[in-house]
């Protein structure tokens, strides 16, 4: 019995409730819809995590792209839809975080280890020419 409630529950992980209007459906003027899908591809999926809003199936995911393309329509720019976006979710939402303290470290980490295996590699040459 517990196997079938665990097989059935990715099943009952989306509603019933049908897609939020412009979740699917493009704009009309193909200049904000260049902006709507620009803008949904520096997005990131709340519940998928790794993917963007403009690639996620996951109902969460359409209910943004309906949210950016309604605002869209409405005469704010992708900037301020960002800002929103960021305000309400935090920096996570966007694949490009702005520098902060808090996202610091995803900013420095890989310069300190490119640096780190740059001296490592620099001391290992240095030991094989001295032998």
């Amino acid at each position: 019995m517990l196997g079938l409630l665990l097989l059935a529950s990715p099943v009952l992980a989306d509603s019933t409730l049908p897609p939020a209007p412009l979740a699917n459906v493009q704009l009309k003027d193909p200049a904000k819809e260049a902006q709507a899908q620009a803008l949904m591809a520096t997005l990131r999926c709340v519940v998928c995590q790794g993917q963007s809003i403009a690639d996620s199936d996951a109902e969460m995911a359409g209910d943004m792209r309906s949210l950016v393309r309604t605002r869209i329509e409405g005469g704010q720019s992708p900037a301020q839809i960002r800002d929103w976006l960021i305000a309400r979710y935090g920096d996570y939402i966007s694949y490009d975080p702005p520098f902060s303290a808090v996202t610091a470290p995803l900013w420095i980490t890989p310069l300190v280890l490119l640096a780190l295996g740059a001296w490592l590699a620099r001391a290992s040459f240095k030991r094989r020419g001295a032998r």
